[in-house]
């Protein structure tokens, strides 16, 4: 559980149209690294929040069912912030339209009530009921304690400051990140709420982890080869390591030494990252502290 404090939804608005395409200059990895996060979020977001609603009634604890609330309002602020990233994309002639759809089908089919039925010559499998509604919960849990790592890895690096990145995008992915770590304890709350296991958990993140990579790898290729001023180039993905060496990027072995943690059997999300961090740059971010004058 959380230190009890309510968490708090920011309706926040982010004025994209002077962010070039390089948001992060003279580095088009980077950049286009980080944009998948953009097309992955939104359904996934959604799809959160879906799950939540279904949940959200069998939640007798009225501190969690709050928390639950506050996690499910700040998604779906989450996935209207990103879709206008989307915008955004395509006023600069980047059609991300292709990889979306696909990210839509996984949450829709693969991921859905009937997992793979929408497939014609695949038959819906028999995993729907409670227990798929206890899985889907557990991937959630997997999903957040990653987001986490990743709020509080943006909170604290500057790299991407050094680097003379757009402001506005990046006080996006702080306002995010920031975000991230305020609710990380609910998803992992809620799973144990219904009956979720430490082995169920285990699974999860076995089976989430790998597919994040490939999917978050597979945004990056065609992110770059949408981009026309690249004329066609694709940069190495082996410049992973040097953007992670300049703080521009979250490591791979930063994410994955963050799964030994996950796997304790005393693993607690709130010693993954400080609420008081996260709340510090929310109360002096340019968008969170617009949204709170505009409330």
């Amino acid at each position: 559980m959380s230190d009890g404090t309510p968490i708090t939804p920011r309706n926040v608005h982010f004025d994209l149209s002077q962010t070039p395409v390089h948001w992060v200059p003279n580095d088009p990895f980077t950049t286009h690294f980080i944009n998948p996060l953009h097309l992955l979020l939104p359904a996934g977001e959604r799809w959160f929040v879906r799950i939540y609603k279904r949940i959200l009634p069998e939640i007798e604890d009225p501190v969690l069912r709050a928390e639950v609330q506050g996690f499910v309002a700040q998604e779906a602020i989450h996935a209207r912030v990103h879709a206008e990233v989307l915008e955004h994309f395509d006023a600069q002639g980047i059609d991300v339209g292709p990889y979306v759809e696909k990210i839509e089908r996984f949450f829709r089919g693969l991921l859905g009530d009937e997992p793979l039925g929408q497939w014609r010559w695949m038959p819906a499998l028999p995993l729907v009921g409670r227990q798929w509604l206890i899985t889907r919960l557990g991937i959630i849990a997997a999903i957040e304690h990653v987001t986490c790592v990743l709020g509080r890895w943006v909170l604290e690096q500057r790299g991407l400051d050094e680097a003379g990145t757009d402001p506005v995008m990046l006080d996006l992915l702080r306002w995010h990140g920031a975000e991230e770590v305020e609710h990380r304890s609910v998803a992992h709350a809620v799973h144990r709420h219904v009956g979720g296991s430490y082995l169920g958990r285990q699974v999860h993140m076995t089976a989430f982890f790998p597919t994040f990579l490939a999917l978050w790898t597979g945004g990056y290729r065609f992110m770059a080869r949408a981009d026309r001023s690249l004329e066609g180039r694709v940069p190495s993905i082996f410049e992973w390591d040097r953007a992670a060496k300049q703080g521009r990027l979250p490591s791979l072995r930063m994410l994955a030494g963050s799964l030994p943690r996950y796997a304790h059997i005393g693993y607690d999300p709130a010693h993954e990252a400080s609420t008081e961090q996260a709340r510090a740059y929310l109360d002096s971010s340019p968008a969170a502290r617009a949204a709170a004058a505009r409330a």
